[in-house]
């Protein structure tokens, strides 16, 4: 006699199956009418910008507090690294939706890296431009009427001081560090700034980029950066003396620097702040 538990069995996984998939495609359509709808609202925005004058479409500080949020409630399946994406891609696009950009890539610290992580951040819909060294990265953005540029912070040592451009007043600055998620492992992990022309309110200041300049190498400055709770991300020397990139908290900042430098010992110090950032997310390990 055969036997057919096994049918029925198969059976009634196929028609679960079945439930889960018509469940699927129900949060699929869910999900694009929301999309939708955000498109909506974005597009009255824009008619209320237009009605009160163009500006910048980059909100650095709200991206930080938007992916804070979701990072933070995160749980289930999909990786985290997935989720900064998405939504990454997500706020990049409505942006260009808002006000086309380019984003500007350095293919002198590794191109396929670059790209790999200008597509990370900004997705396909975001023109992606190849440009030699970080020199001519900013003075592409310094040129443009609001596109971004996106470079290594760990240069070769023959970039010299490449942060030259950032010095001015008016001249590109640094807005974001990415990527936005610190964990190991992380698909693009090595640390890239984002520069775009000057925001104002609409920037992060939980990191502040300052560029020292020193007349002479100054023995305490290994342990006043630190002490500070900076760091020193790059140095180079030229003739004019030893140019140094400071993290530093955004409480202190440039004016903090500047204090604790005025009361070390030995040589003249300029300070001059070249940006700021989020605070990056930090993963702890589940």
């Amino acid at each position: 006699m055969t036997s057919t538990l096994p049918e029925t069995s198969s059976a009634q996984a196929d028609a679960e199956l079945e439930k889960l998939r018509v469940e699927i495609d129900r949060i699929d359509l869910a999900m694009h009418g929301l999309l939708m709808e955000r498109g909506a609202i974005i597009e009255t925005l824009i008619g209320i910008k237009a009605r009160q004058g163009a500006g910048s479409a980059f909100r650095p500080a709200r991206e930080a507090a938007i992916l804070r949020a979701l990072l933070s409630r995160h749980h289930g399946l999909l990786p985290l690294d997935t989720v900064e994406s998405i939504w990454r891609i997500i706020i990049s696009t409505f942006t260009y939706v808002q006000l086309p950009f380019n984003v500007h890539f350095d293919t002198e610290s590794g191109a396929a890296f670059m790209q790999d992580s200008t597509r990370f951040h900004f997705g396909f819909t975001v023109p992606a431009i190849p440009t030699k060294g970080s020199v001519a990265v900013i003075a592409a953005v310094a040129a443009s009427t609001g596109d971004l540029g996106l470079l290594a912070i760990e240069q070769a040592p023959h970039a010299g001081v490449w942060w030259r451009g950032l010095l001015e007043p008016q001249a590109p600055k640094i807005i974001a560090r990415l990527p936005f998620v610190d964990r190991p492992g992380h698909p693009v992990a090595r640390p890239q700034f984002v520069v775009a022309r000057p925001l104002a309110a609409a920037a992060s200041r939980d990191v502040i980029i300052c560029a020292l300049e020193l007349d002479r190498w100054r023995p305490d400055i290994d342990e006043l950066l630190p002490a500070l709770g900076g760091a020193c991300l790059a140095k180079a020397a030229d003739g004019l003396g030893l140019h140094l990139l400071v993290a530093m908290p955004g409480h202190l900042g440039q004016s903090g620097l500047r204090d604790a430098l005025g009361g070390s010992r030995g040589g003249r110090a300029r300070v001059v702040e070249v940006g700021s950032h989020a605070a990056q997310f930090v993963m702890t390990p589940s």
